[in-house]
């Protein structure tokens, strides 16, 4: 059986212009046949292959990956126990409609997300296949259950592109211009960001900020124009993913678990980025103690196959035959990749997301110290986000710089993304190592010296 292999390195290889001769033709061919919405970095790979936390592209280039195809390739490229035990099971059984017959593979997943989600047992599981089907669940679930309408998202959020999710997104107004009216009756309000308060635009407290917030919510939504007794849910992400990998203060969920709880409103919590080992725990929401009643999950469960999920209270999640399906959701070569991820995940890459992304946070935060553009280092464990500036006098963001070293990054063979408007992400496979920390952090400097001028 075919694996795929990059050999053994320690640093990048770039050895042709970027893109190659060869990755040239494909983004030609792409441009010519492919959708155009699609939103590409300032930069463009032509992957060819992966391996660990290497990609190589399509004229041999290889490069360090730091956003392991969008927090998705959590156990790293084509983690050799995830490819045997995909192989296996497509040799088996690819597809049966599990939302018309009945496989093992549907149960054993649900039974070991019930064990795991930070959603109170017992719960019952929806399979998707991404993540935006994910939410739309969730949504259709929170109105099935509660006979209500209306929901609050956040400014900042992003939750998918489909339509239900949509109107809960606004991250970017790129993803919004031309749809007009939203599906669902949503409500955005400010986000609790301790380094850009959303009220002032200035660096202040957690508590400070978790209060202003949450006061937003009752003293003045709740009395003007949103009733709590026509809210279906509050959907949230406890670390926001694109809107600049900004991780909510405990008071601030905790308050809003208890908002939830006092009009029967039901707590969403979007873990699609953050779930999975990403934060150093298995979900972002045990960092908080937060206990959600339905939770959405995708990205890095399948360690690169697309399968979604949402998760909720059994009691919740008892509407009747035909209320919702999916032909592909549950696919059993995509739940035999999630349980290996699992396994994997559990047994030990959970442990290393914390430890190595605390050492390249500490790594991090010594640039920030060096280089004056460097405004903020956030995040938990391989969820990082480093937000660049004018300068920390002002902290007026700083978007074009940003994109300036993301494309100096992969011109010295490191991969990353932005998120927000300003920051880069940092969400690389949780296979990653000190020894390629280093590695990065080097080729990080110098991108950021390169660009800053």
């Amino acid at each position: 059986m075919a694996t795929s292999t990059i050999a053994p390195l320690k640093r990048p290889e770039i050895k042709t212009a970027l893109p190659g001769p060869r990755g040239q033709e494909i983004i030609a061919a792409d441009h010519k046949f492919v959708n155009p919405a699609y939103p590409r970095p300032t930069y463009k790979l032509v992957a060819e292959r992966g391996a660990g936390v290497w990609v190589e592209d399509v004229d041999g280039n290889v490069f360090l990956d730091a956003n392991a195809g969008i927090a998705v390739c959590s156990t790293g490229h084509c983690h050799p126990e995830v490819v045997k035990v995909i192989q296996e099971q497509a040799a088996q059984l690819i597809h049966m409609c599990g939302t018309d017959f009945y496989y093992r593979h549907m149960p054993d997943l649900a039974r070991k997300l019930d064990e795991i989600v930070p959603v109170p047992s017992p719960t019952r599981t929806h399979f998707a296949n991404s993540g935006t089907e994910a939410v739309e669940t969730a949504l259709k679930l929170a109105l099935h259950a509660t006979g209500r309408e209306k929901f609050i998202s956040f400014f900042g959020s992003f939750h998918g592109r489909t339509l239900g999710s949509l109107a809960l997104t606004s991250s970017k107004v790129a993803q919004r211009r031309g749809f007009r009216r939203q599906v669902l009756d949503v409500t955005h309000v400010p986000y609790p960001n301790t380094f850009r308060d959303p009220f002032t635009g200035q660096p202040t407290d957690a508590a400070t900020v978790s209060r202003q917030c949450l006061d937003w919510i009752t003293e003045r939504l709740f009395k003007t124009t949103t009733p709590p007794e026509e809210v279906a849910a509050i959907v949230v992400e406890c670390v926001q993913g694109e809107g600049g990998y900004v991780p909510a203060p405990k008071e601030f969920l905790q308050g809003l678990r208890s908002i939830c709880d006092e009009h029967g409103i039901l707590l969403v919590v979007d873990e699609v980025q953050s779930g999975m080992g990403r934060t150093g725990k298995m979900f972002a929401s045990e960092h908080y103690d937060l206990k959600p009643d339905i939770v959405t999950i995708a990205k890095g469960i399948g360690s690169g196959l697309p399968i979604g999920a949402c998760v909720a209270r059994a009691d919740i999640m008892n509407w009747k035959s035909g209320a919702h399906a999916s032909t592909f959701g549950g696919n059993p070569v995509c739940i035999a990749a999630a349980l290996k991820t699992i396994e994997l995940l559990e047994g030990g890459l959970i442990a290393n997301a914390a430890e190595v992304g605390a050492y390249l946070k500490a790594g991090l935060e010594k640039l920030k110290d060096k280089h004056e553009c460097i405004g903020d280092v956030r995040g938990l464990g391989l969820m990082l986000g480093v937000e660049f500036v004018a300068d920390r006098a002002t902290n007026q963001p700083a978007p074009e710089l940003r994109d300036r070293i993301e494309t100096a990054c992969y011109e010295r063979g490191l991969l990353v993304l932005g998120a927000g408007a300003n920051t880069i992400r940092w969400s690389p496979p949780l296979i990653l190592t000190r020894e390629h920390v280093d590695v990065a952090l080097e080729l990080f400097n110098d991108a950021i010296t390169a660009s800053y001028q």
